[in-house]
């Protein structure tokens, strides 16, 4: 068995040879996207695993795919709003995904950019770095005196709930599906409109869907309090960077952290000293009372490593019984 793995990075490599002998697969790596450029990678191998923020392409692609004889496509993410799933299952590709790698990784990022934002860190950074020590106009809440938000209460926004509520917040949240067994955890609102206006801080976990694409929009964040913090580590698009932007300016909110962006192209290139061509993003990079890290809620340790080997496992999974534990398939549309 032969296995080919796109959108590699050295910090995965280590965990991918270990598995790899520890099955007796052959896997061949590159650190290069999967794409109309790229596909050809995958032919005379049985599977293939992909990493990356970008979508696949056009249909083409997964015809090829299928006319290779590739039976799959194992994403190494939780999200798999990257591939088309509606083209992915005409040509007969069973799509897997990683959907419990650690909650935790990207639950205590949520909490770390919350207690940033809150306490003026980056505000003071600046102020010292320019030998300002002053404290003016920066005073500090507690968490335990707000109440969190949380959009999305699946694994990670239960674990980030969970993680707010070990501070003494007061937590609220919205799901399209409430899980009773939260009750004693979150306090549920019947709608996102409901949080918004509430919460002192709100943080997004909800996947990407075309029902969630810009949730937060112009009309929803001018619901939110003026003090309010916004914090996304789920899906960039989630957000219409334009519309919040404008609510940064106008403190309309308080501040915002962003671990993804609508545009990710620049991840995981290596820009430096080069202008972005993205002028969304410089007016984030810009405004001091915005935090921005480059799509690494996952980026530790234990995640890396789940991560890896679930995807793997996934692959094998399907070629030894054709289906998946892991496996996402297009919703049923009316």
């Amino acid at each position: 068995m032969k296995l080919f793995m796109y959108g590699v990075q050295a910090h995965e490599k280590e965990i991918i040879r270990a598995w790899a002998d520890a099955h007796a697969i052959d896997i061949e790596t590159t650190a290069d996207f999967l794409s109309e450029k790229t596909v050809d990678r995958a032919k005379d191998y049985d599977g293939i695993c992909i990493q990356q923020p970008v979508p696949l392409g056009a249909a083409k692609l997964y015809a090829t795919l299928k006319s290779y004889g590739i039976k799959q496509i194992a994403t190494r993410t939780a999200g798999y709003d990257m591939i088309d799933l509606q083209e992915a299952e005409k040509n007969e590709l069973i799509v897997t995904n990683v959907p419990a790698y650690s909650p935790y990784a990207v639950a205590e990022l949520a909490v770390t950019q919350a207690m940033q934002l809150v306490r003026h860190v980056s505000q003071f950074q600046q102020r010292i770095a320019a030998n300002d020590f002053r404290w003016d106009g920066l005073m500090s809440r507690e968490i335990r005196s707000m109440t969190v938000g949380i959009v999305g209460t699946g694994r990670i926004g239960a674990t980030a709930a969970q993680l707010f509520k070990g501070l003494g917040a007061k937590i609220i949240g919205f799901d399209q599906y409430p899980n009773d067994r939260l009750k004693d955890l979150i306090e549920y609102r019947s709608s996102l409109e409901d949080v918004l206006k509430e919460a002192d801080i709100v943080s997004l976990h909800t996947p990407l869907f075309d029902s969630t694409r810009h949730m937060i929009n112009a009309r929803t964040l001018k619901l939110m309090k003026k003090s309010a913090y916004l914090i996304n580590i789920a899906r960039g698009a989630l957000i219409d960077t334009e519309a919040l932007i404008d609510a940064l300016e106008s403190g309309e909110i308080a501040g915002a952290a962003l671990d993804t962006f609508e545009n990710e192209t620049v991840i995981n290139k290596n820009l430096s000293g080069q202008s972005l061509n993205d002028p969304l993003l410089e007016k984030l990079i810009a405004m001091d009372q915005v935090l921005l890290t480059p799509h690494v809620g996952f980026f530790t340790e234990t995640a890396i490593r789940n991560i890896v080997e679930g995807a793997l496992n996934s692959v094998l999974e399907v070629l030894q019984t054709g289906t998946s534990k892991s496996r996402v398939k297009p919703a049923v549309t009316q």
